[in-house]
């Protein structure tokens, strides 16, 4: 409730990483070409895609969707972030922190029914192999993608609407390099204590429904993988379904640790450790564990550049 010694902030002021001073230049120069490599890797994987018919299966489609959303969730913060390295007012206007924060919402919750739908297409494609074209077919991966990103609008749409119903002022300083809702939270003048259950709630679901449908899918794809008697059909299900598990890994582990646990164990610190992990360096890990241990994706790449030299 506004009073006279309170004043609605219309903008914020980002604390960025911390560093010291020596290290600006190297910093930003490592995230410059982190960020350069990540946009090369996942739009490239999306052009290879598109480019080679062979490739237009539900492997590869579901593939081209996660390079997408990983394009997108990287530009979400990463631009910013470079851009404050040099900037000595980290400042964000209420509009730009919400907008930033509703795409950062979409990608994420995009990213971990993709990685479901992914899991859940691998198990089709090993355990069920004759049955393969027609449960998974190119209507059904598309009916998955589009349900995958409309899960994310949804759920970004929560919590906006949500966030607009609290109120800021005074402090406006956000502990972090970009707009996440958890150091929004900190800030409030207004009790976010709904919004945190409905974030613990909703975030929760999401990640633990996505994790068993992940985990149900290879364990399945394991006692599968295991009763075959080639050695070459295994070294072949091992090595995909590895590469995925180490992703799915990667990506949920931090994501658990910041959004699904109680909030006195919150540290703004590790909080930003772990944001730039899946935020920055996953984009960027994603296309090369995927494409580097994928024969299909190797040989498609050296076709077109064969084409074009």
């Amino acid at each position: 409730m506004e009073t006279d010694n309170t004043t609605l902030v219309s903008e914020f002021l980002l604390t960025g990483l911390r560093y010291r001073q020596e290290w600006q230049i190297p910093l930003f120069l490592m995230f410059l070409t982190v960020y350069l490599m990540t946009m090369m890797g996942n739009l490239g994987l999306i052009v290879l895609i598109w480019n080679d018919s062979q490739l237009h299966i539900p492997m590869y489609l579901f593939l081209g969707s996660l390079a997408f959303i990983d394009a997108t969730l990287s530009s979400t913060v990463t631009p910013k972030m470079l851009f404050d390295f040099f900037s000595k007012n980290k400042i964000i206007s209420f509009t730009e922190c919400m907008i930033q924060f509703f795409f950062f919402a979409i990608g994420v919750t995009t990213e971990c029914f993709l990685l479901a739908c992914m899991a859940y297409d691998r198990y089709v494609a090993i355990c069920k192999p004759l049955q393969y074209p027609v449960i998974m077919s190119n209507k059904l991966c598309f009916r998955l993608s589009v349900s995958s990103y409309g899960a994310g609008i949804i759920h970004a749409f929560l919590h906006i609407g949500l966030l607009l119903r609290l109120t800021f002022c005074n402090d406006n300083v956000i502990p972090h390099f970009y707009c996440d809702i958890e150091p929004l939270f900190k800030i409030s003048c207004t009790d976010p204590s709904i919004n945190i259950l409905i974030v613990f709630i909703f975030a929760g679901s999401i990640q633990v429904v996505t994790i068993m449908t992940v985990l149900v899918s290879y364990t399945l794809v394991l006692f599968t993988v295991l009763k075959k008697k080639s050695l070459e059909g295994i070294r072949k299900a091992f090595s995909t379904c590895g590469a995925h598990l180490l992703c799915v890994a990667l990506y949920y582990g931090p994501l658990l640790f910041i959004y699904v646990r109680p909030g006195e164990a919150q540290s703004g610190g590790q909080d930003m450790t772990y944001s730039v992990f899946y935020m920055i360096i996953i984009p960027l890990l994603n296309p090369i564990i995927y494409s580097l241990r994928n024969r299909k994706v190797i040989d498609s790449l050296i076709k077109i550049l064969k084409r074009n030299i």
